[in-house]
């Protein structure tokens, strides 16, 4: 039985290993949004002053999402260093290997859960540059039209003044 027991303990520390791995992945990935964030910062600055509100409201939300994922990150790698710990004083103890278990489980799936957040949060992220950009250009055409009909309308104003002089 112990054999067993000990046997299971080398798989939850193996599994315990193979989440850590993940936890430092997904972390990388947050690092990546923030450094991608930074970017839309820049790129946001630079752009003129209605454009910055909507920039600055797209950055604050997902900062805001990623300090939340750093924050879950932060919990789950206490979490596992936590259960590893425990795997080292245990000497057998069946309930607290099935407690272990369960525990891995939910950390897979809290795992995942964030993995699916932060790929979401890219997507977002995407959209909003997207969206963003079709924005300015939408802008500049408008300029355009505005300029254009400026130019109409002081050639038209030109022509009646020079009417009411003629005549």
């Amino acid at each position: 039985e112990r054999d067993m027991d000990r046997k299971k303990i080398e798989e939850l520390m193996e599994e315990n290993m193979t989440l850590e791995m993940a936890q430092k992945q997904s972390m990388d990935e947050s690092l990546h949004l923030g450094w991608e964030l930074e970017q839309i910062n820049r790129t946001t600055e630079l752009s003129e002053v209605p454009q910055k509100s909507l920039g600055h409201e797209v950055n604050e939300l997902t900062s805001s999402r990623l300090l939340k994922l750093e924050m879950e990150n932060q919990s789950l790698l206490k979490t596992v260093e936590e259960l590893q710990s425990a795997v080292g004083s245990v000497e057998g103890s069946s309930s607290r290997i099935l407690k272990m278990e369960k525990e891995n489980q939910r950390l897979s799936k809290k795992l995942e859960e964030l993995e699916n957040e932060i790929s979401q949060e890219k997507q977002s992220l995407q959209n909003s540059q997207n969206q963003s950009k079709d924005l300015l250009k939408e802008k500049a055409q408008l300029e355009k039209t505005l300029e254009a009909l400026r130019e109409n309308s002081e050639r038209q104003v030109s022509s009646t003044t020079q009417s009411f002089t003629a005549a």
